[in-house]
């Protein structure tokens, strides 16, 4: 247990925090009392939840912990935090949250991408899946967005950034299928020494 992995676990630990968060600020919205305190408490967690990100990133890399159970814990904390604050700004009440498409479209991406990496798996033995420009930038445009959200953003920037977002999405998703089907199956080198010994002279 490295200290970035424990950083790592602090960042899940602060998920359900910054969702409770959310959510109570959306209940004050819909009684008509809107309780800023709560809105400001759930910016300054999703904030303090995306330094950590970065931090224990430096950490892996700067001081040689890079595990086996970092790789794992990682993606789990960056897609736990940006599934609830999609959720949670998508389906509460909040001041210029976001439309209730705008989950669906990233969560719908992301089903899709596992999916077809579990589907291609199974007949190529081994597939690599790297981040591309337009996923990244997907991401940072998500951060962008809940970030507008969570600090009470006009609405016309809200919906450029939820626009700009979708965009990068969908088209990050078809980029992803586009490289796993044009890529010839990979056969580990193991398996191809083996078939070359059984070809008869």
């Amino acid at each position: 247990m490295t200290l970035a992995n424990r950083i790592t676990l602090a960042r899940i630990g602060l998920i359900p925090i910054f969702g409770g968060l959310a959510e109570a600020y959306g209940r004050s919205v819909a009684a008509g009392k809107p309780d800023e305190k709560l809105r400001r408490l759930a910016a300054a967690t999703f904030f303090f939840a995306i330094l950590t990100d970065g931090l224990d990133g430096f950490i892996a890399r700067r001081f040689d912990q890079k595990s086996r159970l970092g790789t794992i814990l990682d993606p789990i904390a960056d897609k736990g935090l940006m599934l609830a604050a999609l959720i949670t700004l998508g389906l509460s009440r909040w001041n210029e949250g976001f439309p209730a498409w705008f989950p669906a479209v990233v969560i719908g991406r992301e089903g899709l991408v596992v999916s077809g990496y579990w589907a291609l798996k199974g007949r190529r033995r081994r597939l690599e899946v790297k981040p591309s420009a337009a996923g990244k930038a997907a991401t940072l445009f998500e951060l962008f967005a809940t970030l507008a959200v969570l600090l009470g953003a006009r609405k016309s920037t809200v919906r450029f950034l939820v626009m700009t977002a979708s965009a990068l999405t969908v088209t990050s998703g078809f980029g992803y299928f586009h490289n796993a089907f044009r890529k010839k199956p990979q056969i580990p080198q193991r398996e191809r020494r083996r078939r070359s010994r059984d070809v008869p002279s």
